[in-house]
């Protein structure tokens, strides 16, 4: 679970659309990319060719 003062400071990377917590992952609600959470670290990071 992310904290929810963290969530609300997040952007999506690819786009700087909003984020929510969804199924374990963080996902973007304008794009719908899909960011991996690690040991309770969201990795957002964006793959060059998918831009």
């Amino acid at each position: 679970m992310i904290d929810k003062k963290l969530l609300a400071l997040l952007a999506c990377p690819a786009c700087q659309g909003d984020v929510e917590f969804k199924d374990k992952k963080i996902v973007c609600t304008k794009c719908h990319r899909n960011y991996p959470i690690v040991d309770g670290i969201p990795v957002l990071l964006v793959d060059p060719t998918e831009i």
